[in-house]
């Protein structure tokens, strides 16, 4: 079994607004309203890649209660904790005629000491039937920045391998942790190292870092792919994987479908590069619907011979 954790779970609302321009009153040609969070939208494409999965976090008021039911009539198993407070809604504007898409997401709800306690204590009673763990996403208010971390810690001694796609200060504090994969966007790795990249040297340089760090393998998603840095052979390697990038639909959401399928990959006994080639495949194809982590297994086995994957050398001044 994979879990997914998302403890600032949403309703996410993307609406499709040609010309959108601020300050006009619009009408939508296409809108959507899914159970979001990064952590729901990995579990959706997962599911979606025929993988066991459950997804977990925290859900409150009337918006938590829409989320645990959509993901119900999803079909995707879920455990979610109740809150007090209400649970966020996000909003997206996708505009085709530029590709251009606009994110309004919200703080979330703010979560209690005894409602974390709760939490944890239901996910580790949960990791005893796991293989994976994947912490994903935003902390809502209450939840101090070290709490990835901390349940990274508690998941790892129950031998479950545990993934972690965040930013800022939690994912700074989680590689101490160790976590088996980190995998932030290029923008969350240029935060984390401090400084923006000028080339595929500093983007390399980035994921051995970030393994430096604590983490046992780094993937850092690129507009058309990534760069890894993986455990193989005893030791560590390289990975650029790559693929033409596509006429995109709607690109919301398309590292969380790149994660899943690294993931669905994994819990299937890939190796690394397979791995990559076929998260690759997963990211790149869910550009072509409206609507995070919507994947069509399908077209995703005919992409994966166009995704290349490429073992790079480590430049010696970064060894």
């Amino acid at each position: 079994m994979i879990i997914t954790v998302t403890l600032n779970a949403a309703l996410d609302k993307t609406l499709e607004v040609p010309s959108f321009t601020l300050g006009r009153r619009h009408r939508t040609v296409d809108q959507t309203t899914m159970p979001g969070g990064k952590g729901v939208n990995i579990a959706r494409a997962i599911k979606r890649l025929g993988q066991p999965v459950i997804a977990t976090g925290l859900a409150g008021g009337a918006t938590g209660t829409r989320v645990v039911e959509a993901l119900t009539e999803e079909s995707i198993l879920n455990d979610f904790v109740r809150i007090r407070e209400e649970s966020r809604t996000n909003t997206a504007v996708l505009d085709p005629t530029t590709g251009l898409h606009t994110e309004i997401n919200e703080r979330g709800p703010a979560v209690s000491a005894h409602e974390l306690e709760q939490f944890r204590d239901k996910l580790l009673y949960l990791a005893k039937g796991a293989t994976i763990c994947v912490f994903a996403g935003s902390l809502p208010r209450g939840i101090e920045a070290e709490i990835y971390a901390r349940l990274i810690r508690d998941v790892r001694k129950l031998g479950v391998v545990t993934m972690l796609d965040t930013d800022g200060e939690p994912l700074r504090l989680a590689m101490k942790a160790e976590p088996a994969v980190v995998s932030p966007n290029e923008l969350e790795s240029e935060e984390l190292a401090g400084h923006e990249f000028n080339g595929d040297e500093d983007r390399v340089a980035a994921v051995v870092e970030m393994t430096r760090l604590g983490a046992r393998e780094a993937i850092m998603t690129v507009s058309d792919g990534c760069f890894a840095q993986v455990v193989e052979g005893g030791g560590h390697a390289i990975y650029r994987a790559r693929v033409d990038e596509q006429e995109a639909r709607s690109t919301i959401g398309s590292g969380d479908a790149f994660l899943a399928g690294y993931v669905a990959a994994r819990y299937g006994g890939q190796s690394a590069s397979e791995c990559l080639r076929f998260a690759v495949a997963c990211g790149a194809e869910s550009t072509q619907h409206f609507g995070a982590g919507v994947v069509d297994p399908g077209k995703v086995q005919r992409l994966l011979a166009e995704v290349e994957v490429e073992r790079l050398e480590i430049p010696a001044e970064i060894h």
